[in-house]
């Protein structure tokens, strides 16, 4: 009899995501993905985190709720940390690196308070930073892109009303510039310490918070806004601290594991996923 996989759930500021053991991942991930993060026939999660830990370390591959893959997530990426100083008792000025798609990234353990933990992670340096004018639903819209680890597009000025924001942020998201998509955030610099935002996630849609965004959108502020180089990002699920110097960027948040549990259902096969796009 095959045993139920275990899965871990975790969030930072309410961006959500499941953590699969690697030793029990089907070789069908993207449907793993979209089976287990569905919200109301899984468990429900903006993302599907498949991982392997080592002492103070870990692995992750990251799925997003639609079963595309994602080369980061800021905010999984400190799930993950969390569930590794929880398992190891890691205390405050432990470290734990994580290697990804996007390279090895390092966190340390600020503080701790039950499941939850504080990080300061090293985001490295935002790559291929630059202004675009992007024509889109009928407008043409000033952006500032860049890589934060995963495509980014920040939209800098007054946030949009919320029809604005579900009209803007799919076809941003999609549009042609950005072949493998990209995450967008609309931000505005309401002081030059503090940054307010909201997310159109690639792969998920609206979330409350993103670490690679919040990040993002820092970056833009300080570009091409006039925000300062240490500065506050408030999203929707909360507020993150971030700081952009020489050696890179860095995001300071809390994650918090909630729940550490077994899948009974059955994860999908790659039979079964071929059966299905076949029929």
């Amino acid at each position: 009899m095959t045993r139920a996989p275990r899965v871990v759930k975790a969030h930072a500021y309410g961006n959500d995501f499941l953590l699969l053991d690697a030793g029990a991942a089907p070789a069908d991930l993207a449907a793993a993905a979209q089976a287990l993060c569905h919200r109301h026939l899984g468990i429900g999660a903006d993302g599907l985190i498949v991982f392997e830990i080592g002492p103070g370390s870990a692995t992750m591959r990251l799925w997003n709720a639609d079963g595309s893959p994602s080369e980061l997530s800021g905010n999984g990426l400190r799930c993950l940390a969390a569930l590794v100083a929880r398992e190891q008792r890691l205390e405050p000025g432990a470290t734990v690196t994580v290697a990804t798609d996007a390279g090895p990234k390092t966190l340390e353990v600020l503080r701790s308070d039950g499941a939850s933990y504080e990080f300061l992670a090293q985001m490295g340096q935002p790559t291929d930073l630059q202004q675009a004018q992007i024509d889109v639903n009928g407008e043409r819209v000033t952006a500032t892109v860049l890589g934060m680890g995963n495509p980014q597009c920040v939209v800098l000025g007054p946030l949009p009303s919320p029809e604005r924001f579900a009209a803007l942020g799919p076809a941003l998201s999609t549009h042609p510039r950005f072949p493998a998509g990209t995450n967008v955030e609309f931000a505005e610099v309401e002081a030059p310490e503090r940054v307010r935002i909201v997310i159109w996630e690639r792969g998920v849609g609206p979330t409350s918070s993103s670490g690679t965004g919040t990040a993002a959108s820092a970056v833009a502020a300080i570009a091409h806004g006039g925000a300062a180089r240490r500065l506050t990002v408030v999203a929707p699920g909360g507020s993150q601290t971030v700081e952009w110097t020489a050696t890179g960027v860095s995001l300071t948040g809390w994650a918090t594991v909630l729940m550490d549990g077994v899948w009974t259902a059955g994860l999908p096969s790659a039979e079964g996923s071929m059966r299905r796009s076949t029929q």
